[in-house]
């Protein structure tokens, strides 16, 4: 049996494992490099090409860059404009998150756009009283046809791209896509906006998202905190020295109470004696507690924070629940009280109910409200001795925009823009260079840019790359073409076409968009080269075709991420979705022969 008949064997059987959908789509990948490599169709070097390959390294650096621009702040400043002058009228405010989208996915992907916007629409959408289900399939959709307006906007466009020059001709140009690209994100939207009503489900999510952009707003109107709160440090020479807290003489300091005393390792002394380099916790009125500080020899160690300052670009709050068998129960805590890495304890709640500004015995299921600086905030969703009810993370995204790395990772994405736009040096390249940037400047820590690659992604295109080589080297593209030739005829550049976009659109909606489109890109070569068709606009259709995944919730993960969250079934995505689709077709065969000749 030859190379082209066992390439197409292996073709059939991963399509036939991917529609199948029981196992992951990595794994499927695998098995097919595994699958060439063991029928011998590719050598053991090739399998693992297409890891090192300069598409697969630019998809990565994207998803860095991509995590720098949403953890920074930017697409929460941008959604937060956009609600700002969309006001609260449905169409206007379809139109402007559609856009926002659009344009945000030629810059990140569509993944990314779509997780960063998603928790603001569902938000804005009960502000508005419209359901989520009317607005997230739009925003998902726009965000698809925003990915052709930029290289940037999807692997899709990259693969097409370099197969393209692996062809004999030139690259796609940086902003060449948005010749199709804007037809599309206009339609799309217009479509959306006026037929939506009549075409979406009016269904209702399980589980409604948090409004976190207020959440600083939320629990202050859950908790009984004071502003007032001051840590004062005894000095040497203090009057206090050698006293405990209830023989400290406070007549002359009427309204001020002491809330708690922490010696230097930070513990809660309840009954000891004050000592040397001790902070005592107090609330009162300003003039009142700086006498008590002058008369007693005491120096400021924190001033109050005002509630109206708990979040902002460097510190910030959450609630924690003490959970079972936490080595904190038993701990005395009580408001003011700072624990390691500058983490204050604003208030404490038992049963719903504030303990007020007291020393507690915390016991399970106690609730505290901390203060302090994001990146210590952050280290407790790794402390098993508290359960955080919503993710710092989650929290600064969506309540802080325009963080404080915001301008340098805006910077950084237009330096790496320009290098693409001007062709300078290689896309891969250039991602790379913004990558590091974006770690080297702090913007991106190095954990958080490996967890913000999408490695299913990245292993689905590196195994899938060995296929899309052997169906070209091994002849077995050349057999799909000359089926496709023999169905649309000779000298129909118009039904070549189309065909491929029903097969790849097709395709697409039941595999991942982009192994479909290094499926179907080395057939769509041989077809244009066998009918003598230039291959740039064959590929150009193959890359809206390849972003045309709008069926089915699987088709893409942005489809998939917005199924809960709008209370989706599998099959509502069609009735919109079919008609987007056409306007794409509609679109495809009229622009890009006008664009690219054929």
């Amino acid at each position: 049996m030859d190379d082209g008949t066992l390439s197409l064997i292996i073709l059939g059987l991963t399509v036939a494992v991917f529609v199948w959908n029981r196992l992951p789509v990595e794994v499927v990948a695998v098995l097919t490099a595994l699958a060439l490599w063991a029928t011998g169709v590719v050598g053991f070097p090739e399998v693992f090409a297409g890891f090192g390959d300069p598409v697969v390294i630019f998809i990565a650096a994207l998803f860095v860059v991509s995590e720098g621009i949403d953890a920074t702040g930017v697409t929460a400043w941008a959604g937060q404009m956009i609600v700002r002058h969309a006001g609260t009228t449905r169409i206007r405010v379809v139109v402007a998150i559609c856009l926002l989208c659009a344009v945000l996915t030629a810059l990140i992907t569509l993944n990314g756009a779509v997780a960063a916007l998603l928790p603001l629409v569902v938000i804005l959408a009960a502000r508005i009283g419209e359901l989520p289900s009317r607005m997230l399939m739009p925003l998902t959709f726009a965000g698809s046809a925003g990915s052709l307006l930029m290289l940037t906007g999807t692997p899709v466009n990259i693969i097409v791209s370099e197969a393209a020059q692996d062809a004999g001709a030139t690259g796609f140009a940086f902003f060449s896509f948005a010749a199709v690209g804007i037809p599309l994100v206009i339609g799309t939207i217009a479509i959306s906006a006026l037929l939506g009503p009549r075409l979406l489900p009016a269904a209702r999510p399980a589980h409604p998202a948090a409004d976190l952009a207020v959440h600083a707003e939320t629990l202050g109107s859950h908790y009984v905190v004071t502003d007032r709160f001051y840590r004062l440090r005894v000095s040497d020479g203090s009057p206090l020295l050698g006293r405990t807290v209830q023989e400290v003489d406070l007549a002359d300091y009427p309204e001020v109470t002491i809330v708690g005393l922490q010696d230097e390792q930070g513990r809660a002394r309840t009954d000891a004696s004050i000592d040397v380099g001790d902070v005592l916790v107090v609330v009162g009125p300003g003039d009142q507690v700086r006498g008590l500080t002058r008369d007693a020899a005491l120096a400021v160690s924190a001033a109050p924070v005002p509630a109206n300052g708990w979040m902002n670009r460097d510190t910030g709050v959450v609630e924690a629940v003490i959970p079972p068998r936490s080595s904190m129960v038993g701990e005395t805590v009580f408001p003011g009280m700072l624990r390691s890495r500058d983490l204050l304890i604003v208030a404490v709640q038992r049963m719903g109910k504030d303990r007020g500004n007291q020393p507690t015995q915390l016991a399970e299921g106690d609730a505290i409200l901390v203060h302090g600086p994001w990146e210590a905030l952050d280290e407790l969703t790794r402390d098993r001795d508290v359960l955080l009810v919503d993710s710092p993370e989650m929290i600064r995204r969506q309540a802080i925009p325009w963080g404080s790395k915001a301008s340098i990772a805006v910077a950084i994405l237009g330096a790496m823009v320009v290098l693409l736009a001007t062709g300078l040096i290689p896309p891969a390249m250039a991602g790379l260079l913004a990558a590091t940037a974006m770690v080297l400047t702090k913007v991106v820590g190095p954990r958080q840019a490996y967890r913000a690659i999408s490695w299913q992604i990245i292993v689905l295109i590196g195994a899938l790359i060995p296929l899309s080589k052997a169906i070209q080297s091994s002849g077995a593209a050349d057999r799909i073409a000359d089926l496709v030739i023999d169905a649309v005829g000779p000298g129909r550049p118009y039904l070549l076409l189309l065909a491929l976009f029903v097969l790849t659109a097709a395709l697409g909606q039941m595999v991942s968009n982009t192994a479909t489109v290094l499926i179907v890109t080395p057939i769509a070569v041989a077809a244009a080269q066998g009918t003598g068709t230039s291959v740039k606009p064959v590929l150009m259709l193959i890359a809206v075709a390849g972003a045309a995944a709008l069926l089915t919730p699987i088709s893409t993960p942005a489809n998939m991420m917005i199924m809960s969250p709008a209370g989706y079934r599998f099959g509502d995505y069609w009735r919109l979705g079919l008609v987007v689709m056409a306007w794409w077709l509609l679109m495809a065969l009229l622009i890009i022969p006008l664009v690219w000749p054929f």
